[in-house]
């Protein structure tokens, strides 16, 4: 006769088991797909920082006036003072440490379609600078050269330009070398041009930048003596911080500015921002291992549990087993395989996942504008992962496989 009832309840319980499953997969599931996520995603910001670093020398500093805070030799408090070529030179002379030294000058406001060439126009950023600027932050070429020597003892109206530039005043394939473009009103002849990318420069974009040498600036823009910024490079056994106040000391010095006024001068130490954006990712790759690890082992706890539940529902089987003479290295064999399967498959599911958005991620960004991966995992993290998830998965098992094999055949015979 058919039972409908008895039917219900094992369909009930079949369907509970397989909810019991699902959920202890999941858990082991998420916990590596977190591990995975948060590491790829660190490793993208780390690429994306050194993205937009990338070029600019780690051993440099920016310097640049600010207003004093105190009141000094006649002098009162809150005067603005301003960078000049004499400052350059005697800091070139003094300071021993320095590499390179390269003044600039940025006019900081650009106006609307400040730059065009016959019927093509766009608004550009404008900066002045040595031609050693290039080995502080260097300069990759597309087409031409850089600023040199000659260009800044002769004055010359010449122009380097990034690739928007590009863009914006020539048509695709076109030679921009020797052509000229006009900017703020003045004529230049365009000497070379800057391969695209999305790293920075210190007046903003390098694919935006109209670079002219300094001395020409300095002229037409009516600058006089005075500089915006200069930027210096230290020798490769020279701190940057020890050079930076060597340079600070001479600027106080040459302008009347009390000794310990920290408002005016300011100044940004590169290398230090370096040190700062490593402990940065350090952090996040650390914060990343935690959380995963975490919440990966939270699951493994969960899969240990299931099995436990599982060799408890299964004691009369098991003692069946026993008694028919099924050795206990086949007992725990059957529970661990189990226990491996679903960390397993779980655990790989997860992986795949992860790797899965953090290349969505890569292509809706499109960061790196060439199609090089930013958002990724490198090879050893994967197998490091997949040998994490073999390891617990069989860890998991282990105490529900010795319950399992210390299970006696008369006493689990009895048992409801």
């Amino acid at each position: 006769m058919f039972d409908l009832d008895r039917w219900n309840e094992i369909f009930i319980t079949i369907s509970r088991n397989k909810l019991r499953s699902f959920l202890t997969a999941f858990g082991v599931f998420w916990g590596i797909f977190m591990l995975i996520a948060l590491i790829g995603g660190g490793r993208g910001l780390e690429n994306l920082i050194a993205g937009q670093l990338d070029g600019i020398a780690s051993n440099s500093c920016l310097m640049w006036n600010g207003r004093t805070s105190e009141a000094y030799k006649g002098f009162r408090k809150g005067r603005w003072w301003t960078v000049n070529n004499r400052d350059i030179d005697i800091i070139k002379t003094n300071v021993k440490g320095i590499e390179e030294i390269s003044p600039m000058i940025m006019p900081w406001s650009p106006t609307d379609d400040n730059a065009v060439r016959g019927e093509k126009k766009g608004t550009v950023l404008v900066q002045g600078n040595f031609a050693n600027y290039d080995k502080i932050d260097r300069q990759t070429i597309k087409f031409g050269r850089y600023l040199n020597d000659m260009d800044l003892q002769e004055h010359r109206k010449v122009c380097f330009i990034g690739s928007r530039v590009y863009e914006m005043l020539f048509n695709r394939g076109e030679n921009p070398i020797g052509q000229d473009i006009r900017v703020d009103g003045i004529y230049y002849k365009v000497i070379g041009v800057g391969e695209g990318g999305e790293n920075m420069t210190f007046n903003g974009d390098k694919k935006e930048l109209v670079t002219i040498p300094f001395t020409t600036i300095q002229t037409l823009y009516n600058y006089g003596e005075n500089v915006d910024v200069f930027a210096a490079m230290a020798k490769p056994d020279v701190s940057v911080s020890e050079m930076q106040e060597q340079m600070e000391a001479i600027l106080k010095l040459n302008h009347s500015i009390a000794p310990h006024d920290r408002q005016a001068v300011n100044s940004i130490n590169i290398e230090t921002l370096f040190k700062q954006i490593g402990y940065l990712v350090l952090g996040v790759n650390i914060l990343a291992w935690i959380v995963g690890f975490g919440t990966l082992f939270a699951g493994i706890i969960g899969v240990s549990n299931i099995m436990m539940v599982t060799v408890r529902e299964r004691t009369q089987e098991i003692g069946i087993r026993r008694a028919l003479g099924a050795k206990p290295a086949s007992i725990m064999t059957q529970i661990m395989s189990e226990s491996f399967a679903i960390t397993a498959i779980a655990g790989f599911l997860g992986i795949s996942f992860a790797v899965l958005i953090l290349q969505m991620v890569d292509l809706g960004l499109d960061v790196s504008g060439n199609g090089t991966s930013v958002f990724q995992i490198n090879f050893l993290t994967s197998v490091v992962a997949a040998l994490i998830i073999i390891i617990l998965g069989t860890l998991a098992g282990l105490g529900p496989a010795f319950r399992a094999m210390k299970i006696k055949p008369i006493e689990a015979l009895s048992e409801e």
